[in-house]
């Protein structure tokens, strides 16, 4: 029984290790689960009583974040210069762990046809998505990244949610990053293609009217 409750409390102290929120709360909760039930078969009723709120809470949360997770109310996304100065701060801060994401990761301001967007939940940055015109009408994302604190998300979807912020650029196909760590890509609609995933846009109404 000692057992389960050291374990109980390993989880506990894990989860607050996390940088992950979502994986922080769901640890959380998974650790107030074993020590309510430690607790309750040693019948300390405080214990409980602490173990039950904070599972409480956990499932507040978690039932926020899972329930906004895809809601464009939350992340919202922002167009930035692509020689904006506090884009390339958020770059130089987060240089090492885009890197592990994103190996070779390169990032041209002066290049045909840069855009550089951030994705942000109220005022924090929570993802960053810069492309520039491969050839004409494709749009080569070079680079998909988000925050640490974000990870079990995907802010970049709603970047390719809104196609006019391609298609009125002229672009008719946007292609990830070859060789990028971890793509989710097959669950927002593209397609495999070589080392790379591609989506393919709907016509803009300017130029299925032109």
């Amino acid at each position: 029984m000692d057992l389960v409750g050291w374990a109980g409390s390993a989880v506990l102290v894990w989860s607050l290790l996390q940088s992950r929120i979502l994986r922080l709360r769901a640890l959380n909760l998974i650790g107030c689960f074993v020590l309510i039930g430690y607790n309750a078969a040693i019948e300390v009723w405080p214990g409980v009583g602490l173990n039950v709120v904070l599972a409480a809470i956990n499932i507040w949360y978690l039932r926020g974040m899972l329930a906004t997770r895809h809601d464009e109310k939350t992340y919202q996304v922002v167009e930035v210069g692509v020689g904006d100065q506090f884009l390339a701060h958020t770059l130089r801060v987060h240089a090492a762990d885009i890197n592990r994401f994103n190996p070779g990761f390169r990032w041209d301001p002066d290049a045909s046809g840069c855009s550089a967007f951030l994705v942000v939940t109220a005022d924090e940055v929570v993802g960053v998505v810069l492309s520039h015109a491969e050839t004409p009408g494709v749009a080569q994302i070079d680079l998909d990244y988000v925050t640490p604190k974000f990870r079990d998300f995907t802010p970049g979807e709603f970047v390719y949610r809104r196609s006019h912020l391609f298609t009125e650029r002229g672009f008719h196909r946007v292609v990830s990053p070859p060789r990028m760590v971890a793509p989710y890509y097959h669950r927002l609609g593209f397609r495999p293609e070589g080392d790379s995933y591609v989506l393919d846009l709907p016509a803009s109404p300017t130029s299925a009217t032109a």
